[in-house]
């Protein structure tokens, strides 16, 4: 028993340290400059013209560049009822180098490539009632509390305030990746309800801590990286790679989104 646990340890270490390897060969951040990166929309969300129900959805992509080993940028894209436009809140650290508010809130397209990188669908709701749920996304982003800060590793970043929001709309019932690194952030406080709204977590400046959800299942943080495992859909969580689902229907829906 103690060599198979052994051999299944350093599987999983092999697997974390090379992950590194293989995404260079099967992503594409390591493409162009960003200024010649392609934001253009990949045809994700619906045109808001032809859609009069109220939306709400999440996205994330790999960060640009040699980040985009480890983690992923994520946004909220919301569009209320028969609204012709939809509106995207995330923060973007370089927006501090100007002054200001690390938090962007702007009317565009919501499922556009970040800097050349894909993005996935990470939760969405709609129709009835999600017109209130849009007015509480506003309300918690316009209260963020670390709008002029802004850290890589181990946040606040973009993944804080996605998680930040997530809390405070917990219909959302948003189970970020592991390679949502800051998500599990908390600044001074130690203990806050998983991301999700499922479940609760314990966690030291999102450098250790561990979240136990209906939603997120088990995970244990170490200096920022995720391991764990979720019951709904049944995945092993790992740094650097994601989520690894173990039922052949989650991995063709995972392979889809890739």
């Amino acid at each position: 028993m103690k060599l198979k646990l052994a051999n299944v340890v350093r599987l999983l270490l092999l697997v974390v340290l090379t992950a590194p390897l293989g995404i260079h060969f099967v992503t594409e951040h390591v493409n162009a400059g960003w200024q010649t990166a392609s934001r253009e929309s990949v045809g994700l969300a619906p045109k808001p013209e032809q859609t009069p129900e109220a939306i709400i959805q999440v996205y994330g992509a790999r960060a640009y560049g040699w980040r985009g080993y480890f983690g992923i940028h994520t946004w909220i894209a919301v569009k209320p009822s028969l609204a012709r436009t939809y509106t995207v809140y995330e923060v973007i650290g370089w927006y501090l180098r100007r002054g200001g508010s690390a938090v962007s809130i702007h009317q565009q397209q919501p499922d556009r490539r970040w800097f050349g990188n894909m993005p996935i669908l990470l939760a969405e709701k709609r129709g009835e009632g999600v017109d209130a749920l849009i007015d509480r996304i506003e309300e918690a982003a316009l209260s963020y509390p670390y709008a002029r800060e802004y850290t890589m590793w181990p946040g606040p970043n973009s993944n804080t305030f996605t998680a930040w929001i997530a809390r405070a709309v917990p219909e959302l019932a948003l189970d970020l990746p592991p390679t949502a690194i800051g998500k599990d952030y908390l600044g001074s406080s130690m203990t806050a309800v998983a991301p999700s709204g499922g479940g609760w977590q314990w966690s030291l400046f999102g450098l250790l801590g561990v979240i136990v959800s209906e939603v997120e299942g088990f995970e244990i943080n170490l200096l920022g990286l995720t391991f764990g495992f979720s019951h709904s859909p049944v995945a092993i969580k790992l740094p650097l790679i994601g989520r690894i689902a173990l039922n052949e229907q989650e991995r063709l829906t995972a392979s889809a989104q890739q």
